[in-house]
């Protein structure tokens, strides 16, 4: 299925703690801090499981308290919809973890 592929400064323009990922790949990234390792380990099984429902996965990692995530379609070969729709989603479930 063809998406449309969506501008990575245009996407981090309505998802402002979002940034435009470095590099030659078109992505978007943010760095979550939270105040725990727990409440890391709570948000990402909530955004595992959406990311599921919506069969588009993010790229990420953790340390302790810490969760660095990256949003890109890869069969689109940029950014689309699917990216912005999760990271929206991300960002209130940070939001609801305490996550900063």
């Amino acid at each position: 299925m063809s998406r449309p592929v969506i501008d990575p400064a245009a996407a981090v323009a309505d998802l402002t703690a979002w940034s435009v990922a470095p590099g030659e790949r078109p992505a978007i990234r943010r760095e979550i801090t939270f105040a725990d390792f727990n409440a890391a380990f709570g948000f990402m099984s909530r955004v595992a499981l959406k990311a599921e429902t919506m069969d588009h996965h993010p790229e990420w990692s953790n340390v302790y308290n810490r969760v660095e995530v990256l949003l890109t379609t890869h069969d689109a070969g940029g950014v689309t919809e699917l990216d912005t729709t999760l990271g929206r989603f991300i960002d209130d479930a940070a939001a609801a973890l305490g996550g900063q």
